[in-house]
């Protein structure tokens, strides 16, 4: 008879240690089962008979998940280290006297990315999150024109996602990448070379500078025009003086 079934989601960081537990009920238990599937392998098990006292490793050949201690004492299952490779499915089942008792654990297992930012060209900044898990999401300050793309990294769940940002037409000294991540936030400011002013120029900032040019090129020939006046008036007066 199924008494009990509890579905619990976990997000452990890699590198670090798990502890999985069975259902919280009376050790009167005539076998404990944990079933343990991992990706595309397949399921493995690890049982203890109480009654026999005997412990059965199944086809699990993974050194790092054990027994968390004696399983005549503690059921519990212990991850050390955990891996990319343990994300999957744990189901602790418990067979007593008034029934069958299970605790399903999906284990989610994160990777912080790697963030680095650079310039690499006057006016264009990159942001990357390497070899992340689950992907990471980028933010910049202030915003600008910026495309981001993802690449998975060796197909182990592992994602790089990178932000190239530029700010044409806009005078911008210093700009700041946020990263989010399921395994914490983090912000880099990079000063870019002696501000950005790119040659881009919205509509307005150009036909300043035309009418600016075209000014200026009229005051010349105006200037221009009035020394050749000059010249050619002193001329008619040496000559009619003559």
């Amino acid at each position: 008879m199924e008494l009990d079934q509890v579905k619990t989601s976990l997000s452990e960081l890699v590198d670090t240690k798990a502890v999985l537990t069975c259902p919280p009920v009376l050790w009167l238990s005539v076998l404990v089962t944990w079933e343990i599937v991992l990706g595309d392998k397949p399921p493995c098990f690890r049982a203890y008979r109480r009654d026999t006292n005997q412990t059965i490793g199944g086809n699990c050949t993974d050194k790092r998940i054990t027994w968390a201690s004696r399983p005549d004492e503690n059921p519990a299952l212990h991850i050390d280290p955990v891996a990319i490779t343990h994300d999957g499915n744990y189901t602790c089942q418990m067979a007593t006297s008034d029934g069958n008792f299970h605790h399903e654990y999906h284990l989610q297992v994160l990777v912080p990315p790697e963030v680095t930012l650079v310039q690499t060209e006057k006016g264009t900044a990159v942001c990357k999150a390497a070899v992340g898990k689950p992907a990471a999401q980028i933010f910049w300050t202030p915003e600008g024109d910026c495309a981001t793309e993802q690449e998975p990294y060796w197909g182990n769940g592992t994602v790089t996602v990178q932000s190239t940002c530029r700010w044409e037409g806009r005078h911008v000294l210093n700009v700041s990448c946020s990263v989010s991540h399921l395994t914490g936030n983090k912000s880099l400011s990079i000063e870019l070379d002696k501000g950005v002013r790119t040659l881009g120029f919205p509509g307005s900032d150009l036909l300043i500078i035309l009418c600016v040019k075209s000014s200026l090129l009229l005051v010349i020939l105006v200037f221009v025009g009035f020394i050749h006046f000059q010249r050619t008036n002193d001329c008619g007066r040496d000559s009619i003086a003559a």
